[in-house]
């Protein structure tokens, strides 16, 4: 018999096929368990890729999501299938990570939530893109996201 609080989830527990585009992906989202406590949730990819508008190329970066929750939490196999839509989708490294952390914030409107991309070089250079929405709740621990600077083969 399936749980009523999980009737509403249209890709959890069914083959659910990668959107084409991020706009065609469905964020779902579930109760939080935990609403008395703050507490963190992160979300680690490190094989991303989408696409250079410019070239058609793909784009490969190592994501991490971090974020404290409020009613929502995100369903993974959701948030899995939204960042695989990237992989036909042509952005810049800004757009990507921003575009990602948005449509988290609209879906689960959580207390905080920050999302690093730190993408691998284009042209010889690599570009990390940061951003952050919400303040911090007082007190919630912050790992840091353990990604290390790009050193090359160096």
């Amino acid at each position: 018999m399936t749980d009523p609080r999980y009737e509403t989830l249209g890709q959890l527990g069914r083959a659910a096929e990668a959107p084409d585009s991020p706009d065609a992906a469905t964020l779902e989202r579930v109760e939080n368990p935990e609403r008395e406590a703050d507490y963190l949730v992160r979300f680690t990819c490190p094989e991303f890729t989408s696409l250079c508008p410019v070239t058609g190329q793909p784009d490969f970066a190592h994501l991490v999501i971090d974020y404290a929750p409020d009613k929502w939490i995100v369903e993974s196999k959701s948030l899995k299938l939204f960042l695989t839509s990237f992989r036909n989708h042509g952005a810049f490294h800004e757009a990507c990570t921003t575009m990602i952390g948005k449509r988290l914030v609209e879906a689960i409107s959580p207390k905080w939530l920050r999302i690093g991309g730190y993408w691998y070089p284009r042209g010889g250079i690599p570009i990390d893109v940061f951003a952050q929405w919400g303040e911090a709740p007082a007190g919630l621990w912050i790992p840091d996201q353990g990604v290390q600077p790009y050193r090359g083969r160096g």
